[in-house]
């Protein structure tokens, strides 16, 4: 029950799980008509909500897809994984905010009885101090929060970051310790420091800075990135999301690039704690595929969804293993998305 708790994103999921509901395909796809190469989509994190045995995936607003122009946050829903809504938005930005683009990776948690939205925005007029010849830009990961997963979500503490402002923060979320102690784990972005770094930073119960960051492990301990990347001085680190197996092991997904294509790949805390050491495993997926996120089906099966490609983006749904020591891709779940693309 504790482990699945500790699971990003998996927090309904601590009870036991129920078998998927039997929906007739003729009345899924008239209620939900989209599939998933209909949805566009980059960063998608999904949510399945026992209470309404209802699948949430949540993205970056498309205004072309829900009539809405304004910068926030959209959703799908489903009740199958296969057949969607048209989406929503459950989170707009205000106009008077610091930040004029953005909504990237969103992410939505339970904490203390209310969901909370994490999303990064920037503001490409706002400098920030850079290392080297670098350009920094705020680009921030802030917090919304709503008494329902589906919104709408309102600002905290009126739109600041959750980091301070001076670090580019990308793509935040949430990790909540074996004490149950929030922390915020991020990308520190390599636009600013040139190797990107992932970074975790204690947090107060109301999600608020509780201490310095902490790093936790560069883009260039991974040992499959090439020359080729490094000779760009693009060591990315993108879309962190942490894992616990069944046999206590802590996980990372994130994602960053192999000979210019994105990879989602893992990392292992040797010491189960979130402050590491963290040592770098072989990617998962491969071909253009990345910002990855483990959800459970209502049966009980652990599922990842990522995007892929990264241009033109849609999303990709495996069947994932929890094999103690890491997970592992078991098949692409393609009598759900209808792709078929290698998985390596």
């Amino acid at each position: 029950m504790r482990l699945l708790s500790l699971m990003s994103g998996a927090l309904l999921l601590c009870a036991p799980a129920l078998a998927a509901p039997n929906v007739p395909p003729a009345i899924a796809s008239a209620s939900a008509p989209l599939t998933l190469p209909d949805m566009p989509l980059h960063d998608p994190w999904i949510i399945a909500d026992r209470a309404t045995r209802t699948y949430w995936l949540f993205t970056t607003n498309q205004p072309r897809m829900t009539g809405d122009p304004r910068l926030g946050i959209m959703a799908y829903s489903s009740h199958d994984l296969k057949h969607w809504t048209r989406p929503a938005v459950v989170f707009a930005l205000p106009k008077n905010s610091w930040a004029n683009a953005g909504a990237w990776a969103p992410e939505v948690h339970r904490w203390r009885g209310r969901w909370y939205l994490f999303s990064t925005f920037h503001n490409q007029d706002a400098p920030i101090p850079a290392v080297g010849n670098r350009e920094g830009i705020r680009r921030s990961t802030i917090l919304a929060v709503s008494d329902r997963l589906n919104g709408p979500y309102r600002l905290v503490r009126n739109g600041a970051p959750i980091a301070d402002k001076s670090r580019m923060t990308l793509d935040g979320t949430l990790y909540v310790d074996p004490h149950d102690k929030p922390w915020l784990v991020y990308a520190h972005e390599w636009v600013q420091i040139g190797d990107g770094a992932m970074e975790a930073m204690p947090l107060d119960d109301r999600l608020g800075e509780a201490g310095p960051p902490r790093l936790l492990f560069n883009a260039s301990a991974a040992p499959w990135l090439t020359p080729a990347d490094k000779a760009k001085g693009n060591l990315v680190t993108d879309g962190p999301e942490l894992f616990r197996t069944h046999t206590g092991t802590l996980l990372m997904l994130w994602s960053s690039y192999q000979k210019g294509s994105y990879v989602e790949t893992l990392a292992r805390s040797t010491s189960g704690r979130i402050t590491g050491p963290w040592e770098q495993l072989a990617p998962l997926v491969k071909h253009d595929s990345g910002h990855g996120m483990l959800f459970r089906r209502f049966d009980g099966q652990l599922m990842m969804v990522l995007h892929r490609p990264f241009h033109h983006a849609r999303g990709k749904l495996y069947v994932m293993r929890d094999d103690g020591d890491r997970i592992a891709v078991v098949r692409e779940a393609i009598d759900l998305d209808g792709e078929t693309h290698p998985t390596d």
